[in-house]
């Protein structure tokens, strides 16, 4: 499969260590790619849920991609979300072409780009983080739970469907969230004389233009792993989102079992070609 140039790629709230998070697609996605930057705009890893009894092998070898991009030089940088908070405290940690933050700004074009997680717009994780994390549960167990129901319809011939999709479309309170979110990010964007502001944590791609009275942002939100499957790109100048589609990666190696040239028999990654990659970056 021939690999797409792309010259930054944004990616948030996949959830590895839930039974929700779609790895085997997001592997498939990120091996049909040739970014020159990558931004991972939190909950990559779900620290709140993790389990040593829930870590699948694609799991893993997300991992294993991530770390090969940045033995390949691309410039990775992991912003910290609500779910993987426990990494805040290593913030503006550099290792080679990899970088840990809690946000970042980037000039694209002469335009300014700021980038963050967007959990700090979130009252119950503010002030009721439990009820946070009791809700992060309930979701999980509402995506197996789907699964399951779509599993059957599949078989049935039916056509899928998402439970919490219809869930939030039925509840004007969550319509009303997700604008609110949106709204204050642009504002504040706007503030701080950026014309882009990219966020995840609600879940929800977007890319549009909001206006406010001293100005104009375009909002992007990269969405998640988790149900929507999508992506930011942006190359020569424009913005994009990305939408996984199965059919465009039935002949993508992974499906059919390959390696790549830098995994063992095993699928691990020679981590010394990263090793060697810090090493001359310090020096």
């Amino acid at each position: 499969m021939e690999k797409r140039n792309v010259e930054i790629v944004v990616i948030s709230d996949v959830h590895l260590g839930t039974y929700g998070c779609h790895a085997k697609e997001l592997l498939k996605y990120l091996k049909s790619i040739k970014p020159k930057t990558l931004v991972l705009n939190g909950d990559i890893i779900d620290i709140w849920q993790f389990s040593k009894r829930y870590w699948p092998e694609t799991h893993m070898k997300i991992l294993r991609k991530l770390m090969k991009f940045v033995a390949e030089g691309v410039n990775v940088y992991y912003l910290t979300g609500n779910h993987d908070e426990l990494l805040r405290k290593f913030a503006d940690m550099n290792l080679g072409s990899f970088h840990l933050q809690n946000k970042l700004i980037l000039e694209l074009d002469g335009k300014k780009a700021w980038f963050f997680h967007g959990d700090i717009f979130d009252v119950t994780m503010q002030h009721s983080k439990w009820l946070a994390k009791l809700g992060a549960v309930g979701y999980d167990t509402l995506i197996l739970l789907n699964s399951i129901v779509n599993a059957m319809l599949t078989f049935f011939g039916r056509e899928k469907m998402s439970f919490s999709k219809k869930i939030k479309a039925k509840f004007k309170d969550a319509v009303k969230f997700i604008n609110s979110f949106e709204e204050t990010a642009a504002e504040l964007a706007i503030e701080n004389g950026y014309q882009y502001v990219v966020c995840g944590h609600i879940h929800q791609p977007e890319k549009r233009n909001i206006f406010a009275n001293n100005g104009e942002v375009t909002y992007l939100n990269s969405g998640d792993w988790v149900e929507n499957l999508t992506a930011l790109e942006y190359y020569e100048g424009n913005w994009e989102i990305f939408k996984y589609e199965a059919k465009d990666f039935v002949k993508d190696e992974v499906e059919m079992g390959e390696l790549s040239d830098s995994e063992d028999l095993h699928g691990k990654l020679d981590v010394n070609i990263l090793l060697q990659k810090i090493k001359l970056e310090i020096a």
